[in-house]
């Protein structure tokens, strides 16, 4: 099992073609996992808190769906989408251990708040417990 953060970002398409491709070649499944933020990234900085709406989210989760739809016919991959609700790496840990992952892909960081509460794929680098492939 692959799993491969997708959260509708440029990176974390990369990463997410990127794990297809190593499921295909490795013929693994591939868990696509979207972690609904509970709050935006910003309001840890101190920006004001717009709340995100269940509608938002449903939109970006049916995004990326989409996006895997087509990338499925194209590398012919055994593939699942899931949705969980909370902090971006918690998210994905959990994912990871629930479905036993032998790998996880994530985009690069895209955003300046990485530098104060570390960017997500570090955290997940230094839990080691399974590789780690972050996509530019």
């Amino acid at each position: 099992m692959i799993v491969a953060g997708v959260d509708g970002s440029a990176s974390s398409l990369r990463a997410a073609a990127y794990a297809a491709g190593l499921a295909r070649r490795q013929n693994a499944r591939l868990a696509l996992v979207y972690v609904q933020p509970v709050l935006p990234p910003g309001a840890a900085l101190g920006a004001p808190v717009v709340e995100p709406t269940d509608e938002i989210a449903d939109s970006i989760a049916a995004e990326i769906k989409e996006s895997a739809e087509r990338v499925r016919a194209t590398w012919q991959v055994r593939w699942e989408f899931h949705t969980l609700r909370g902090d971006a790496y918690t998210g994905l840990v959990t994912a990871a251990d629930e479905l036993t992952a032998d790998a996880v892909v994530v985009g690069a960081s895209e955003s300046a708040g990485h530098r104060f509460i570390g960017s997500v794929a570090v955290r997940l680098v230094k839990a080691g417990r399974w590789p780690v492939t972050v996509v530019p």
